[in-house]
């Protein structure tokens, strides 16, 4: 598994300062920031776009998804996706794994992950 940098952990710090438990987050306000992500990723199970599907993210493995070919850092990565983990890689995906092909610059606000694990909660991503 690949360290996060001083920088991604600064991050993650005051995400927990600020972000509303995941319990809070609020899955119709998730769809509208789901909009996002949707261009690369499905919901649907096997159904992969520019990136892998979401369809049951929560509990996988980093760079496992089926059909999907991940970049070298992604596989390496090695956790295991939980709201936790998602949150600290929505924050900035770069940063936290260097060399994903994942172009996202990140959420910058933490109601916006709380918002949007809600919404994939809801919608297959568990």
């Amino acid at each position: 598994m690949k360290l996060i940098n001083i920088t991604t952990l600064a991050a993650v710090a005051a995400l927990s300062f600020t972000a509303p438990s995941f319990a809070e987050g609020d899955a119709a306000e998730g769809a509208t920031v789901f909009k996002k992500c949707k261009a690369c990723h499905s919901l649907e199970v096997g159904k992969k776009k520019i990136g892998p599907s979401l369809a049951g993210v929560l509990g996988r493995t980093a760079g496992t998804s089926e059909g999907y070919k991940y970049s070298k850092a992604m596989k390496a990565y090695g956790v295991v996706w939980s709201e936790e983990t998602l949150a600290v890689y929505l924050v900035a995906p770069r940063k936290v794994v260097k060399g994903t092909k994942m172009g996202f610059p990140g959420l910058k606000k933490p109601e916006d992950i709380a918002n949007l694990l809600a919404y994939l909660k809801e919608n297959g991503g568990s």
